[in-house]
């Protein structure tokens, strides 16, 4: 059998080999042919050289990236593969690789920034997998904590202990066969991530002999790592919030030698290079890449005033990324064979559901988390006390049983012992009430589930709001108004609006307070990490701690509140709705010359609908659904899926943006399986 393409009616690609191993050639080329600006823009930001051609704004992560060592580190995870992994990974490069030239000339992306498409190394997917996922544990964060502490003390640290506004979230939800309409299992969520054009997600199909599985694909990666349903088995992740990654304060000298770091064991060698970052429109940057026996530098020099900070991450310890997985989940049955293969599972670390036609049915945890001190959770800790050194890996990881129905939403539940920042329960607490309405669920009744715009986030700002007394009239009126809202963030509800509007100017007055406001002075770190340091930023996602705590000294959340609705009232609260507020705004790595017209949206960052801005900043939304999907085990035909943009990546392509509007609406495309209501492509 030659490899046969098929599409449906949103473009969506059906590949059909003979082998497994023609399989990965076919999606690695469709992938190319498809999306071949992203797959480049990601090949050059995994090996940090994007600012060659998309400038300067890419200039700090290109030197993180190589002082992190990713593409070293991908270079030696492929080295590590099952044989049979690296036979299949290289027949995807080689597909990519085929399909570049053809992909290109698609894409005017290319003319306009002067790139030429490059080669793809065997190990090139395993560095895009590694570039998307490094800052997926957040440890910036404990940049954050460690500020936190020294400015306002320890017992403020955990008044910030939320997802904050950089963190990739989910939802998910596996419903069991007893509270279903058909008798088999329902799977659904969607994974949050900051919205990019083209799209994290590629809806695909694979098949061959071996196995039929459709699922959410990372364009630039073979296999369907996260979100699959193979007709008989389906699964989906999301994210555990574990904590796994640990930066450690260096001391750093030079020697006649080279660069030494003083370790338990007192001064050791570190390995030391220099590396130049080209920057289009501008001069080259040397950047000195360090590596201790902790991990590479990735704050700080052995020529800065302060201690330099390293970062230890599991794959640069283990050399393991966890792709010996993915053939594994494509051939994969039963839960049983799902559960073997994410014992495979390394990076990142993931909370696992997955169901089967014979009833079976999965909760748990997979990856990689090291075992060590509680404080290298916090923050930085140094590199010399042997206390901090990581002291094997947590195993066996956590799992549940499924009792009606299992929901994780980043919040503290099954992963809570591996991590320390977790979302607010109530995404994950809503979805629950909604699944106990009913013992019939059907997956077309499932998307009313993703659509639920209830923030219950809002009640302690409300109810400080309740209960002030000796407002202005207009004052009291406004907070009549907000009393008597619904709590729903619908895009057309005006009350929502000026809800949000009350938020951020609450959030602004917190951050303009005399002793937090410290904590927005420069923090001397690199601006890649501004997001985890912004203190406007960390106060609206904590407001509803920070309202009802008496530990921030200087605050007076009444007060504030007060003169919030009072300023609010005095320029006469806006009549805009939420969604004309709250807008898409995607990533775009080079941004369009006449700007798109982006859709309204509903919903809130704490919503089911999970529809992120950064209150105090802007309502714009950057990060929301970046796929949704209803995987039933009954009857696979009956799922559905959807992505934000589209099928396609190149500009002028009819599917590049055609899903948007359902997206935006919260529809789903069905699912085709019938290769005779697909079309096939010539070859």
């Amino acid at each position: 059998m030659a490899v046969e393409v098929f599409r449906d009616g949103w473009g969506i690609p059906h590949l059909r080999a003979a082998d497994p191993l023609e399989l990965a050639y076919a999606q690695g080329r469709n992938a190319a042919t498809d999306r071949a600006w992203q797959l480049e823009v990601e090949r050059h930001r995994a090996q940090g050289s994007s600012a060659a051609f998309l400038g300067s704004d890419s200039l700090e992560w290109d030197c993180f990236a190589r002082q992190a060592r990713l593409a070293d580190t991908a270079r030696r995870c492929f080295a590590r593969l099952d044989p049979d992994t690296a036979r299949w990974v290289r027949r995807y490069v080689a597909g990519v690789n085929d399909g570049l030239r053809q992909g290109a000339d698609g894409a005017p992306e290319f003319a306009a920034t002067g790139l030429a498409p490059g080669r793809w190394e065997e190990w090139t997917p395993l560095a895009l997998w590694l570039s998307h996922h490094i800052l997926f544990a957040g440890f910036p964060g404990k940049l954050w904590r460690e500020r936190v502490a020294e400015l306002l003390g320890e017992q403020a640290v955990h008044l910030f202990a939320t997802d904050g506004p950089a963190a990739s979230g989910s939802n998910g939800w596996l419903v069991a066969p007893e509270h279903t309409a058909t008798g088999a299992a329902l799977i659904a969520g969607d994974p949050h991530r900051f919205i990019e054009a083209p799209g994290i997600y590629q809806q695909i199909r694979l098949a061959c002999p071996e196995f039929d599985v459709i699922g959410l694909a990372v364009p630039g990666v073979p296999g369907l790592g996260h979100f699959g349903h193979a007709g008989g088995v389906a699964w989906a992740i999301t994210n555990a919030m574990a904590d796994y990654q640990d930066l450690y304060r260096e001391r750093l000298r030079r020697t006649p030698a080279g660069v030494e770091a003083l370790g338990p064991d007192g001064w050791r060698p570190a390995a030391a290079h220099t590396e130049t970052v080209e920057v289009a429109g501008g001069e080259p940057v040397t950047v000195e890449v360090v590596e201790t026996e902790r991990g590479p530098v990735v704050i700080g020099g052995p020529d800065g005033p302060d201690d330099a900070l390293s970062l230890r991450y599991p794959p640069r310890v283990r050399e393991e990324l966890g792709f010996d997985a993915l053939p594994a989940l494509l051939r994969a049955r039963t839960v049983a064979d799902v559960d073997r293969a994410f014992d495979r599972w390394a990076e990142p670390v993931n909370v696992v559901q997955a169901a089967d036609t014979a009833g079976g049915l999965l909760h748990r945890v997979a990856g990689a988390v090291p075992l060590r001190h509680p404080e290298n959770l916090a923050r930085p800790v140094p590199a010399w006390e042997p206390e901090y050194a990581w002291q094997g890996w947590h195993a066996p990881l956590p799992r549940a049983e499924v009792g009606g129905w299992a929901v994780m939403a980043n919040q503290r539940a099954l992963a809570a012992p591996l991590g320390i920042e977790f979302a607010a329960p109530h995404r994950a607490e809503r979805i629950a009430e909604l699944l106990a309405g009913s013992t019939s669920w059907t997956g077309q009744e499932l998307t009313a589930v993703h659509l639920d715009t209830h923030l219950a986030s809002a009640g302690p700002l409300l109810d400080l709001l309740a209960g002030l007394t000796g407002l202005s009239p207009a004052a009291d009126r406004l907070r009549t108004e907000l009393l008597g809202w619904d709590r729903r963030m619908a895009a057309e509800s005006v009350q929502a609006a000026r809800f949000a509007a009350l938020r951020s100017a609450v959030v602004r007055r917190f951050a303009a307070v005399p002793e937090l406001a410290a904590l927005a002075g420069p923090s001397g770190r690199p601006p890649l990490f501004a997001p985890w340091l912004s203190l406007t930023a960390r106060i609206g996602y904590a407001l509803e701690h920070l309202l009802v705590t008496d530990l921030l000294p200087g605050v007076d959340p009444t007060a504030l509140v007060r003169a919030a609705v009072e300023a609010l009232a005095a320029a006469e609260p806006s009549a805009q709705t939420w969604g004309e507020r709250h807008r898409l705004a995607p990533w775009l790595a080079l941004p369009a010359e006449e700007p798109e017209p982006w859709p309204a949206l509903a919903g809130d960052h704490d919503c089911v609908l999970s529809t992120s801005s950064v209150p105090g900043v802007t309502d714009l939304c950057g990060r929301a659904s970046a796929a949704r999907y209803v995987w039933d085990l009954a009857r696979r035909e009956d799922s559905g899926w959807v992505v934000p943009l589209g099928a396609d990546g190149r500009p002028g392509h009819p599917h590049r943006r055609d899903q948007l509007p359902l997206w935006s609406r919260g529809e789903l495309v069905p699912v085709v399986t019938d290769w005779n209501k697909l079309s096939k492509e010539s070859a």
